[in-house]
């Protein structure tokens, strides 16, 4: 669903979830934490500045004169096709790094919101479905950006279709268009996914992934994303990177765990051998109480991104895409399965 609000003038700055639950949250701060509560009443008008800025931007969607030249949508998808991604935002419209500005600063809001009401609520234990819902609207923002980064990572690959990158390009537009956007707007399939894979913690074991795929199950993951790397005919590649999906590691990591549990001859892995064999902590998902961490499913998605990348850069075995852009560039190449938002 879209939130516009054609009665009021200006941009909203929170969808009805989030304003109700912001809502309480600075009534409950001014009683308990005044000196939270001010601080966080600076940061949501800065939000309201950057939104109004992004609001007053002329739409991408309309053509605009500059230099003699008239810029239009199909000349900005076509710009968007070409990218390389070496340019970062410097190759993208101002309103798109409006936005990504804005995004960005929503979730350092509702970052700060958790902090400061999960911080009461240890102390007021009334509070804490109120720090687990701000949590919720917390990771469905992250999620969006995950799924921004995942279409602009398409944009650069260059084994992607021409077609299907020019249907990434209009679906980014309208998300630049509309900072009120969110991932279930356009993707609720890989909302699903993310929501669900974020309350599953990895246990290694023998790394078959068997545990992880029906704890993706219990946690009412969609039927459609299981069933697509359940497929006939499912790749190899893809099937390689539903395994990075599934351990939140990448497939070079996997398969150095793989080689070290044969040679030490180790039928199961734990945590803290697999830490140790890779020279890193496993970050968790989610605690052992399901308080999950959206934000360490993101440096897992990152994580796995960038090796994709290198791998296309370098030659390299393994997956040249995450999961989910193999799930992506089904979804847009089959516009019906998606949100209408897509045009």
């Amino acid at each position: 669903m879209l939130h516009e609000s054609p009665n009021r003038p200006g941009p909203e700055l929170f969808d009805a979830v989030e304003a109700a639950l912001i809502s309480e949250a600075m009534v409950a701060l001014s009683a308990h934490a005044p000196g939270d509560a001010a601080l966080l009443s600076k940061q949501i008008l800065q939000l309201q500045v950057l939104n109004q800025t992004l609001y007053d931007s002329p739409s991408l969607s309309a053509a605009q004169n500059l230099g003699g030249e008239q810029r239009s949508p199909q000349g900005l998808v076509a710009h968007l096709t070409r990218t390389d991604g070496l340019a970062g935002d410097l190759d993208l419209p101002i309103k798109a790094v409006l936005q990504r500005t804005y995004l960005l600063a929503k979730i350092q809001l509702l970052r700060a919101f958790v902090k400061s009401i999960g911080a009461l609520s240890k102390v007021e234990p009334d509070h804490i479905a109120l720090a687990e819902g701000i949590r919720e609207e917390l990771a469905q923002s992250i999620y969006t950006q995950m799924a921004e980064d995942l279409l602009l990572a398409l944009l650069r690959k260059p084994s992607v279709e021409i077609p299907t990158k020019r249907r990434a390009a209009r679906q980014l537009i309208q998300i630049w268009d509309n900072a009120m956007v969110e991932i279930d707007d356009f993707c609720p399939l890989l909302e699903s996914a993310w929501h669900a894979r974020n309350r599953v913690h990895p246990g290694l074991g023998c790394l078959l992934g068997t545990t992880e795929y029906f704890r993706l199950v219990a946690e009412d993951c969609s039927d459609d994303f299981l069933d697509f790397f359940a497929r006939d005919g499912v790749s190899e590649a893809e099937n390689q990177a539903f395994a990075e999906f599934l351990f939140g590691l990448t497939w070079e990591e996997l398969e150095t765990l793989r080689s070290e549990m044969k040679r030490q001859k180790i039928e199961v892995a734990d945590e803290q051998w697999a830490a140790k064999v890779l020279g890193r902590e496993i970050e968790h998902d989610c605690d052992d109480r399901l308080t999950i961490d959206p934000i360490a499913l993101y440096r897992s998605y990152t994580r796995r991104q960038l090796a994709a990348d290198y791998r296309i850069l370098a030659g390299k075995a393994g997956p040249r895409r995450t999961a989910e852009a193999y799930l992506m560039i089904y979804l847009l190449n089959n516009e019906s399965d998606l949100a209408t938002i897509v045009g």
